[in-house]
């Protein structure tokens, strides 16, 4: 049986989140939990909190047991763009792209 969480619009780039995914995908949730603990990545913490969320999940169904949980699945999609501008010199404006992203996870028994 699944459970799942999921994060939307997180701070943090999609491309960059995917790295901090592809640490966790198929470990077990402890496991999971230590390395994102000592990763120095800003996604690291949001993951970490994701997978805790999804582990509370699990524990409130009651159907499944919590020791035998495992990242089944960790994807990380594009979320809405924040368009501002920084002023530059002469007059001048360049844009910034403050993006985002939707981050979710499944975790599933072994």
């Amino acid at each position: 049986m699944e459970v799942k969480a999921s994060l939307r619009y997180a701070r943090v780039g999609a491309q960059k989140a995917r790295l901090v995914a592809d640490a966790v995908r198929g470990k077990d949730v402890g496991y999971a939990i230590k390395t994102l603990t000592f990763l120095n990545k800003k996604t690291a913490d949001l993951m970490k909190k994701l997978i805790e969320s999804a582990v509370a999940n699990a524990d409130y169904k009651k159907s499944i047991d919590l020791d035998k949980l495992y990242v089944k699945s960790v994807w990380v999609d594009e979320g809405p763009v924040l368009k501002r501008w920084r002023p530059r010199a002469q007059g001048r404006a360049f844009g910034v792209r403050k993006k985002t992203s939707h981050i979710n996870v499944v975790l599933d028994e072994r």
